[in-house]
């Protein structure tokens, strides 16, 4: 698998860590935006070659590990539901991050105004649920998901996690995880 992004990337570094759960062979491939607009119709990384075939999202590229390593993508409803909060999360955050650093604000537009509504309402939701039991040795791709959301967040500073004690647990607990850890954007 030739598997194209940035090391910075939440969406890559979730497809990084499942290629590393199974030891995985793959060939990481830099990719920046230019090379992404060229490659991926998306526009977007990650993108991986696959057999014969190109998978254009990390959607798409979980499903084949998890499924060429014989278990299922989402075991779960609920757990896939976690997985499309996250990502609700990540393209919301990165849409205000990147309008952001051309200049466009949370005060200065209404829509940004109400992303950054629609990322707190989420967060306050997911603040709510008891992480504690989560057993970080056995992740599934929705927890997997919500901490690449949150580790991103906090190292682009989008996020205090202060403000959120449960989620900030949680993610203390995932750090601990070998494949997570040796995956952190700030070692890129």
């Amino acid at each position: 698998m030739k598997l194209y992004g940035s090391f910075t990337s939440p969406f890559v570094r979730h497809c990084r860590i499942a290629l590393l759960q199974y030891q995985q062979a793959f060939e990481f491939i830099p990719t920046d935006y230019g090379q992404s607009a060229a490659l991926n119709p998306t526009q977007r990384v990650p993108f991986a070659d696959v057999e014969t075939m190109r998978l254009h999202d990390s959607a798409a590229i979980l499903k084949y590990i998890r499924e060429h390593n014989g278990e299922a993508f989402f075991n779960d409803l609920a757990d896939h539901d976690l997985f499309c909060l996250a990502n609700s999360l990540l393209d919301t955050s990165i849409n205000v991050f990147l309008l952001g650093k051309d200049g466009v604000t949370t005060e200065s537009s209404a829509y940004l105004s109400r992303q950054q509504s629609r990322i707190e309402a989420t967060l306050q939701e997911l603040e709510q649920r008891d992480w504690s039991a989560v057993d970080s040795t056995q992740l599934s791709d929705g927890q997997i998901r919500l901490a690449c959301y949150l580790s991103w967040a906090a190292f682009r500073h989008l996020l205090a996690l202060d403000s959120y004690p449960n989620l900030r647990a949680f993610l203390r607990n995932v750090d601990q995880q070998p494949h997570f850890a040796n995956t952190h954007p700030a070692l890129a």
